[in-house]
């Protein structure tokens, strides 16, 4: 019986060590760019679910400032571009998803995957949509990124 209990205790806490592990993951993917944006041979532009980085300047503008002061706000854009707060919402609730497995043992990782799908589908709407203007290219690093830790954690 006491060997029972031991290999029980044993077993939740690895799979809250692999939980941790997973949300450490999804967490270090706010540090990626989720789009490379190239323009005409200018230095690329950095999309992160945080917002846009010009490695070239060094400048930085938050999605936020991005969508409220340098824009007409999230409806005044075309739905390429809204696909990117979009999609980082959908991440923001697979943060949460992973985060209650971790604190409350509570994770349905088919959501979880599902978020990070539908974040990996925005990031992809927004390569497309971008590159559909002549000169320009997108790189959807973040597509690949998020489907790939919904492939290997989650399915």
């Amino acid at each position: 019986m006491a060997e029972d209990r031991t290999a029980a205790a044993s077993r939740a806490h690895e799979s809250t060590r692999t939980r941790t592990r997973l949300l450490l993951l999804l967490l270090s993917l706010l540090l990626l760019p989720w789009s490379v944006l190239l323009v005409d041979g200018r230095p690329a532009t950095l999309v992160f679910p945080w917002g846009l980085f010009d490695p070239a300047s060094g400048n930085a503008v938050s999605l936020s400032g991005y969508l409220f002061e340098f824009t007409g706000g999230f409806r005044s854009l075309p739905a390429y571009l809204r696909a990117w707060p979009a999609s980082v919402v959908a991440f923001l609730f697979a943060i949460a998803s992973a985060t209650g497995g971790v604190l409350f043992d509570r994770e349905d990782s088919r959501v979880t995957a599902a978020l990070l799908v539908i974040a990996g589908l925005g990031q992809l709407s927004l390569a497309v949509g971008f590159t559909q203007a002549g000169g320009r290219l997108a790189l959807p690093v973040g597509t690949a990124a998020l489907w790939a830790v919904a492939w290997l954690r989650y399915r």
